[in-house]
């Protein structure tokens, strides 16, 4: 079993910067593969960024490549996304996920464990 803790939400201007961290309970927090998803108001939840347990691995969407950064640090259970030149339509709820396997890290049905979210407004 994971709990997962999203913070560092928030409001900022376009083309400012956020840091994400989703902290992690449970002592197999190493062995998973981490993502981070977005959901806006009236759309689908999508893949934003995923890193693998080792940390060695990263993946993006397109969108956000070459402005978000995902890393881990697995002494404290934590990930983070480090969100850069931030647009409007990066506005979202943000939740971080965890995945045993790994295999499927684009897709939300193959996290079993979620966080509650955090909520990130971009202005323009």
């Amino acid at each position: 079993q994971v709990q997962l803790v999203e913070s560092g939400g928030g409001l900022v201007q376009a083309g400012g910067s956020l840091r994400l961290s989703c902290a992690a309970s449970g002592r197999t927090f190493s062995s998973y593969t981490m993502g981070w998803f977005r959901q806006a108001p009236g759309k689908e939840r999508e893949f934003v960024s995923a890193i693998n347990w080792s940390g060695s691995n990263t993946y993006y969407a397109d969108s956000v490549k070459g402005r978000f950064t995902i890393s881990r640090d697995n002494a404290k259970n934590t990930v983070y996304l480090q969100m850069n030149s931030l647009k409007p339509e990066d506005t979202a709820v943000y939740y971080c996920a965890a995945d045993q396997n790994g295999s499927f890290y684009r897709r939300a049905y193959a996290y079993a464990y979620w966080g509650q979210g955090t909520q990130v407004t971009v202005s323009s």
